[in-house]
């Protein structure tokens, strides 16, 4: 019988097993670099050279202050390859764990953790080129602007600076896992049953990464395009990049950003249990 008492069970067992959906996770990132000296780091460096490159381009172009900019569009690329990859494996996530499926009694939810922490760890790795790169701009970070006795103008982009404030970056992180979470479930079962969904998102992904402010700062559009700033706070995405983007680099982020964020957590939830009471039973079959 498909209830929510099922699905539930499902996701509490599955987030309970902790060691199998971990060590699975850890097991895929050996085997994927195996016969590598340096392992994952290779997608590090060249994450780093990828930021470093556009930083330095269109920081030239715009004429912005690199050593605001580039801090900026390292850390964005580094949040933006989390998210996209989420999506795009959490597509597959029961796809290419067919195997597993057939062969063993697990809880959904195992899978689908596998394909976020595999994530999470990839993240931990290219989360050193932000690190490096904050470090080497650290005193153009650190200096405040857009405030005013400690309040943000009206109409600035506010920068209190790095300090305290940054380890927000940390219940963001977990807010954007909890969210790839679902994501996971619910197009995990949608592109299982429909083979042509992955195609489809990828396309799409692709153009939301040149719509959402990853290369091109939000900042350029005040007093330019003003007008474009509501259009670009209807895109979701840009509001969970924000919330870990900022803290790094010392950029406030906006309630409006969090607000967002935990209404997309919600409604996501809602309509990843529906798709676990309907048809986690038949994911064994698609597969």
């Amino acid at each position: 019988m498909n209830t929510f008492s099922r699905a539930f069970d499902d996701i509490r067992e599955g987030f309970g097993q902790r060691g199998l959906w971990s060590q699975l996770g850890w097991q895929d990132i050996k085997q994927r670099y195996r016969r590598s000296v340096i392992g994952p780091f290779w997608i590090t460096i060249s994450q780093g050279i990828i930021a470093l490159g556009l930083g330095v381009l269109y920081s030239t172009l715009w004429d912005l202050h690199v050593a605001t900019f580039l801090p900026y569009i390292a850390a964005g690329f580094i949040v933006w390859g989390f998210i996209s990859n989420c999506l795009i494996e959490g597509m597959e996530t029961f796809i290419v764990n067919e195997g597993l499926i057939k062969q063993i009694r697990a809880p959904l939810t195992v899978y689908a953790l596998r394909t976020v922490w595999r994530q999470t760890l990839m993240f931990a790795h290219n989360l050193i080129v932000v690190v490096v790169v904050v470090a080497i701009f650290y005193s153009s970070l650190d200096h405040p602007y857009g405030l005013r006795n400690g309040i943000c103008e009206a109409g600035s982009i506010c920068h209190p600076g790095l300090g305290w404030y940054s380890l927000t970056a940390i219940p963001a992180f977990l807010l954007l896992a909890f969210n790839a979470w679902w994501v996971t479930l619910l197009l995990g079962i949608i592109s299982t049953r429909y083979r042509d969904i992955p195609q489809v998102i990828n396309a799409l992904i692709q153009l939301l990464f040149y719509m959402t402010p990853i290369v091109w700062p939000i900042d350029q559009l005040h007093g330019i395009r003003s007008e474009l700033v509501s259009i670009v706070q209807l895109n979701p995405l840009y509001h969970f990049v924000q919330i870990l983007r900022g803290p790094l680099i010392g950029q406030a982020v906006n309630p409006l950003n969090w607000v967002v964020v935990v209404g997309v957590t919600v409604v996501g939830w809602l309509l990843a249990f529906v798709a676990m009471r309907g048809y986690r039973a038949r994911v064994s079959y698609w597969v």
